[in-house]
């Protein structure tokens, strides 16, 4: 079996623990579809489990952030909606894994440092609501989907996008951990962004994204709730290899 080397220290410990498991995931894969609010572990969770089982990680928040990207490139009004449209055609998103960490490429130029900033923040949900987005990026995901052996994170996959996933994870957080674990991130980043104003934009996303007419995020039935408030890393994936687990037992 072929083991992923990406996973961080620490998480390694789980590659024996789980060895078994892992190599029956690997052999026989699934799709793991992660949804939850912002800032609450999504995107790392997502990660870690691919590493850990040789899965592919889609994010689909930096799919959602690329596009917001390109529109503010191109000086596009978010809030028009025919402008927005006229440029859907033009954007093609991938992945890549470059020394160890999956990064976000549009059009075939590396935008990952550019998509985590406050300014494509502040757009995102506004962009993710429009329907012709949301349909253009929901057809890519599944086409990225197709052969599963991946891990999806964002806030439709399990309601939307994979219905049929074999794994559904929901997570939450305390919004104050949330946007205090955003701003030690953006710090790292030399952003300058208050952790009031982190604080107060996870506030308006978690609005808009849950009160948005267009698939909104939601907790589907037979999702498994990761409350990450006071979860480490390790226990964070340790509880979701524990429900993979559950599939295949």
């Amino acid at each position: 079996m072929r083991m992923n080397t990406n996973v961080p220290i620490g998480i390694t410990l789980l590659i024996n623990t789980y060895s078994d498991h892992i190599k029956t995931l690997t052999d026989r894969p699934i799709i793991i579809a992660i949804d939850g609010h912002s800032s609450c572990g999504k995107s790392t969770l997502s990660k870690d489990l691919a590493a850990l089982l040789s899965y592919k990680h889609i994010d689909t928040g930096a799919m959602y952030r690329a596009v917001t990207y390109h529109l503010i490139a191109h000086d596009v009004d978010v809030t028009d909606i025919q402008a927005v449209e006229s440029h859907l055609d033009d954007i093609e998103i991938d992945f890549q894994q470059i020394d160890g960490a999956c990064r976000t490429f549009l059009n075939g130029d590396d935008i990952e440092a550019h998509i985590r900033g406050l300014k494509v923040a502040e757009l995102v949900s506004p962009v993710a609501t429009i329907s012709a987005v949301r349909h253009n990026l929901v057809n890519q995901q599944r086409r990225m989907g197709q052969a599963k052996g991946i891990v999806m994170d964002g806030r439709d996959i399990s309601s939307v996008v994979f219905p049929n996933a074999e794994l559904k994870i929901f997570m939450t957080a305390d919004p104050k951990i949330r946007a205090e674990r955003r701003y030690q991130e953006m710090i790292t980043k030399g952003s300058k962004e208050s952790y009031d104003q982190i604080l107060e934009n996870l506030k308006k996303r978690d609005h808009i994204d849950s009160t948005r007419e267009d698939s909104p995020l939601i907790q589907v039935a037979d999702a498994h709730v990761i409350d990450t408030t006071n979860l480490s890393r390790q226990e964070q994936l340790d509880q979701a290899m524990q429900l993979a687990i559950s599939l295949i037992s």
